[in-house]
């Protein structure tokens, strides 16, 4: 730097200068409060929403035996908002007995669901209390207590095909098991006999679920998206099409708080507050030096 550039730079007054900060300590700075805070023990309240609630209820309600469907049908660049929505309903099915019939129509979906399978299963197999109910841990059996079904293409036939008979696209799961050999699958046809559809998702595959299955066959259906997808889908809520909805990680958030079950969504959240906060700073500050120095030259 030369010596004009010093003599000038010293002449800047406070708010002058904070107005050539280089954009790059504010990255800085925020990297180091993401990193930081993640570490920090605290909770952060998260008061849930009838739309998620009415999920976690109806969840909550399901008798030992019952069964119910879970599409995993998101990519792993949804992994961030959408997985802790698996997870939290996952165990939440595992430790009540309730059978949870998985498939993936989204076509990265297969590796993650199987992911999320095995931390649940090791998860449930440790004794837990969840809102004051004690749960012994349990050996959570593929085939007995679930069964993956994986990965078929051309999800608007397969999604219409499983109201009439899961083989017309399943005659085997993802192990290359016949369906007819599983006992989860032995008395389940289609979806006349499972409660419910719970699909997780990050794309268009949601139309499909509510055009074919909630619309044609009448099929329970509850909805885990994206947060930027969420405004779309709440006139499908309000007609009664779809019975819950839960949007990004604050709708993962709010279903692991009322699990009594906090994780990843949880973390997650304290960590937005404090980002939140440290970006806010930096717009109050930028405003007060914009103005300071506004003022300054008389403008």
């Amino acid at each position: 730097m030369s010596n004009n550039q010093t003599n000038n730079n010293s002449n800047l007054s406070f708010l002058e200068r904070l107005m050539l900060l280089d954009r790059r300590w504010v990255f800085l700075v925020l990297a180091l409060v993401v990193v930081s805070t993640y570490y920090i023990p605290m909770k952060v309240p998260v008061p849930a929403s009838t739309e998620v609630r009415s999920i976690y209820d109806a969840v909550e309600g399901l008798k030992e035996g019952d069964k119910i469907l879970l599409a995993i049908d998101y990519d792993p660049n949804a992994l961030a908002e959408l997985h802790p929505m698996t997870y939290a309903i996952l165990e939440q099915c595992f430790r009540k007995k309730v059978g949870v019939i998985i498939t993936s129509l989204s076509q990265n979906g297969p590796g993650m669901a199987e992911q999320a399978i095995l931390d649940i299963v090791d998860s449930t197999a440790l004794p837990r209390t969840y809102n004051g109910v004690s749960y012994p841990g349990r050996e959570i059996i593929n085939g007995v207590d679930y069964c993956f079904l994986g990965y078929r293409a051309y999800f608007e036939l397969v999604i219409t095909g499983m109201g009439q008979n899961f083989r017309t696209f399943y005659s085997r799961d993802y192990y290359d098991v016949l369906l007819d050999s599983i006992p989860i699958m032995k008395d389940v046809q289609n979806y006349d006999d499972i409660e419910m559809v719970i699909d997780i998702s990050g794309s268009n595959v949601v139309d499909a679920w509510i055009k074919y299955a909630a619309a044609r066959y009448d099929v329970k259906l509850a909805l885990g998206l994206t947060g930027v997808m969420m405004t779309d889908y709440y006139p499908y809520l309000g007609s009664g099409r779809i019975f819950g909805l839960m949007g990004g990680l604050l709708g993962a958030a709010e279903y692991e708080s009322l699990a009594d079950n906090p994780g990843l969504a949880m973390d997650g959240m304290k960590v937005q507050v404090w980002a939140h906060i440290t970006i806010i700073l930096f717009i109050l500050i930028a405003n007060i030096g914009y103005f300071g120095t506004r003022k300054k030259r008389g403008l």
